[in-house]
């Protein structure tokens, strides 16, 4: 027997009462539908209608902690039930509302339910929350569509801020903004100078549908502060102002007309920088403003010359000849005093060193007769045999001179010491500094290395720094001797002309002064943070002219042998080769997301901790070693060590944000004090790279100051992309891990070396080399396979351009080897392309 009951539902254990209907546990939802239609029939001119819906629930956001209402109205319609992710929704969670249509007289039943954050988030990150309502007649049943429900949130950070410029005026500008990651997502708007910016009204202004904005032609009404705006229904977020500057280079009016010829029998002409004139930082006119000329009138009439002018110029031409009489015999001097300063210069450094001839034994035994160099040496050695080394190593040996670099011999001559070079930064700096053009040089003499070369050349370094200067010999003119310095900027004092996907890869290295004559290509060592793949790269080598402005002199892979500049791109080094000294960088613009940069992820921690709070900074900065030295410097100050061994993230452009976390605490001991499950750096930070000292930092708090041991785990992740992690396990209280200068490597190396102790090779011994190697051979046994063997053909049409091939491959040899030189290897090879007279052949010390 069945108890039929009003239209409401009545729970009971293992039963469901429908309206007049009853549903056991176990009954399908076809055996109810059965029943529904065999117990409420409708009017009979209704008994056949499906229930369709007035009302279907919609797609809504919780904001906040704010219940949200979905409604379902439906006729005819018998009953109305909600089903949420799959799950009827219990009878007492519904309003419902019945009514009749006097139009129609059917039933129309309406339902509500309120949805709570609590319930949504029992269900997040599993999937979507959606609700659906289902209602009966006694003709069947209908379901309305889903609605969605989602928890409504705008981040912080936005993807990507606007950047400032200083464009010229007509130029177009864009402006770049993404906002923050949102649900719903944040409508873009513009703010110039806190007023809202209206496209409709200044068609110069257009916003595109990435939420760029554009500035088709710059006014300059335009210099302003631009700031990004996004907002949705939770809230409304301001980007970091970029501020425009529009300049107005000036232009030269036209040429005034000619002036009446005067009595000097000169006519004058002129025109001036007003049209315009230069304002807001734009650029002076160039070239002359005031032109005069030559002329003839009635004040100035041309005469005939008398025996007066006759005699005038017969003067002058005696004067002329008795000065280049003189010029000849001064140039005759100097030069033979030259060659006896050349004959003192090699006697000293060179020969007095002494290289005892050493053989070695090669691999097959067609090889074992090696023709060797014989010095003709001054000095008496002694014969050993040992493994060859580089005699720049032969320390033991060499007297190293503190002095001058070039000390006056008593018939006033000169020698170059074999050595390293005499530093005094302040002096240096304080010197360069009154001219106006090093005015913009850092004064962080830290980071400065500067010395004094000639003919025999020599090598800056910066030291931990990754960058390096080699000057090969006869890189300077023979008779001159030039001051030179080296040095690296930091990005903060540079205006850097970077737009869209480019990205600073190096340092901003300077070198100079600007303007000096060389007579070979001289090798700029600087690190990058590239993956080296061409293939997702269009990577430039910019350098800046004397007037401030910067230029793409070279597109790395697609360089030509009669550029002035050349560069050589490898995993972690970038090679420039220059005639020019000045002021460069690398810059990259990714051809794909697939292009990545190298992040080197470096964990700091107080020396030692005396509170219960414990706080540690997590760095993400370019993988270059000038980087990794500069925030060591800060670290050193902050009282800060390293906690753990550095890491190397590969970071995409795939516009994703990074990411850090810390997991697997002990809480009985520790707690984070980070209120979310993870800290994020926008993209657009790290990747532009002007922000050098980049980093997050964990607080952590121990619950007893006897808690002493932290162990967990660090992890550090692109969105959708590569992540690592660290294993910290270490004593907050007495760690005396030697860390800090392991994980540096440091570099110990003089900051100047002038002359052969600058180089590897030896200097007679690379003539030598240079002289077997440079001339074509039949069977290429010559410079190309000597580039070849060394890994370096990729660039045979540029040291085929050169005068000496072979002598600018020994040059990026020494550039590479300079720590490492294995001159061994280097022999070998020599052996392997069968010029034995050409073999190096060095000493140790005890041969010294």
């Amino acid at each position: 027997m069945l108890l039929l009951l009003g239209p409401f539902v009545c729970w009971r254990s293992g039963l469901m009462l429908v309206g007049s209907l009853l549903l056991f546990a176990g009954f399908t939802y076809s055996d109810a539908q059965h029943i529904a239609t065999a117990t409420n029939p409708l009017p009979a001119a209704f008994s056949d209608l499906l229930p369709h819906f007035l009302v279907e629930p919609d797609d809504v956001y919780i904001v906040k902690n704010k219940p949200v209402t979905l409604t379902c109205r439906s006729t005819p319609a018998t009953q109305i039930y909600f089903k949420c992710n799959g799950e009827w929704v219990h009878q007492d969670d519904h309003m419902i509302e019945r009514t009749v249509d006097p139009a129609t007289g059917l039933p129309v039943m309406q339902v509500k339910i309120d949805i709570s954050r609590q319930q949504v988030e029992k269900i997040f990150g599993l999937e979507d929350f959606w609700c659906q309502c289902v209602a009966w007649s006694t003709s069947g049943t209908q379901k309305s569509q889903k609605a969605y429900v989602r928890i409504a949130y705008l981040r912080k950070n936005f993807e990507k801020e606007p950047l400032g410029k200083e464009v010229a005026l007509d130029q177009e500008v864009i402006l770049h903004c993404q906002p923050p990651e949102g649900i719903p997502p944040a409508e873009v708007e513009w703010l110039k100078n806190e007023d809202l910016i209206d496209p409709v009204s200044d068609t110069n202004y257009y916003i595109t549908i990435d939420h760029s904005l554009i500035i088709k032609q710059a006014r300059l009404a335009d210099t302003a502060n631009y700031t990004c705006v996004a907002k949705n229904i939770v809230a409304r977020r301001k980007s970091s102002s970029a501020t425009v500057i529009v300049y107005v280079d000036g232009g030269w009016t036209e040429w005034s007309k000619w002036s009446a010829c005067g009595a000097d029998c000169t006519m004058w002409r002129s025109r001036e920088c007003t049209q315009p004139v230069p304002g807001t930082g734009g650029k002076d006119c160039q070239g002359l403003d005031l032109q005069s000329q030559n002329c003839t009138s009635e004040l100035c009439p041309q005469t005939a010359s008398g025996p007066e002018d006759v005699a005038l110029y017969v003067g002058i031409v005696a004067v002329v000849l008795c000065l280049t009489l003189l010029l000849i015999v001064v140039v005759l001097v100097y030069r033979r005093k030259k060659e006896g300063l050349d004959a003192d210069v090699a006697d000293s450094s060179i020969l007095t060193t002494g290289f005892q001839p050493v053989g070695i034994k090669p691999a097959k035994p067609e090889n074992s007769h090696l023709l060797t160099i014989q010095p003709d040496l001054t000095t008496t050695t002694t014969s050993y045999q040992g493994s060859l080394r580089s005699r720049h190593d032969a320390t033991g040996k060499f007297p190293v001179s503190n002095g001058p670099l070039l000390d006056p011999l008593p018939n006033g001559q000169h020698t170059l010491h074999n050595g390293k070079l005499p530093t005094d930064p302040a002096d240096f700096m304080t010197r360069l500094s009154t001219q106006s053009y090093f005015k913009s040089l850092p004064r962080d003499t830290a980071n400065t290395s500067y010395g004094t070369f000639n003919f025999l050349g020599g090598r800056l370094t910066i030291p931990n720094t990754g960058i390096s200067l080699l000057i090969p010999p006869e890189a300077i003119p023979r008779g001159k001797i030039y001051e030179i310095y080296l040095t690296v900027q930091r990005k903060e004092d540079v205006r850097l002309p970077l737009a869209g996907c480019q990205t600073l890869l190096s340092p901003i290295v300077s070198c100079g002064p600007p303007g000096v004559v060389l007579t070979r290509p001289v090798i700029i060592s600087m690190d990058h943070c590239s993956d080296a793949n061409l293939d997702n790269w269009a990577i430039k080598l910019k350098k800046q002219s004397y007037e401030g402005s910067w230029e793409d002199v070279l597109q790395v892979g697609e360089e030509l042998p009669s550029d002035p500049y050349y560069c050589q791109l490898e995993a972690e080094t970038c090679r420039v080769f220059t005639e020019q000294l000045g002021r460069f960088m690398l810059v990259g613009e990714s051809l794909s997301m697939a292009a990545a940069k190298r992040l080197k992820l470096v964990l700091f921690a107080p020396v030692c901790c005396t509170t219960l709070e414990y706080s540690i900074r997590v760095y993400c900065m370019d993988d270059t070693q000038d980087v990794l030295k500069e925030v060591m410097q800060l670290e050193k100050q902050l009282g800060g060590r390293l906690i753990d061994e550095p890491q190397v993230l590969l970071f995409k452009d795939s516009y994703h944000n990074l990411r850090l976390s810390i997991h697997d605490m002990p809480r009985a001991h520790w707690r984070s004090k980070l209120l979310a499950g993870y800290q994020e750096i926008p993209f657009y930070h790290i990747w532009n790279g002007f922000q050098r000292s980049l980093h997050c930092t964990f607080t952590l708090e121990r619950l007893s100051l006897n808690t002493c041991d932290l162990m967990c785990r660090l992890c550090v992740w692109q969105v959708e992309g590569e992540g690592q992690s660290f294993s910290i396990d270490f004593n907050v209280a007495k760690d005396s891990r030697p860390v800090d200068a392991d994980l540096l490597g440091l570099d110990n190396s003089a900051p100047a070396l002038a002359g052969p102790s600058a180089f590897q090779i030896p200097y007679l011994i690379r003539q030598k080399i240079c002289s077997s190697l440079d001339a074509p051979c039949p069977h290429g046994a010559d410079w190309r396979l000597l580039a070849q063997r060394l890994q370096l053909d990729r660039h045979l049409s540029f040291f085929a351009s050169k005068a000496s091939p072979t002598s600018v491959i020994l040059d990026l040899w020494e550039a590479q080897h300079f720590h490492s030189g294995n001159l061994n290897q280097l022999a070998a090879v020599m052996a392997q392309i069968g010029k034995q007279e050409a073999m190096i052949f060095l000493v140790t010390d005890g041969e010294c």
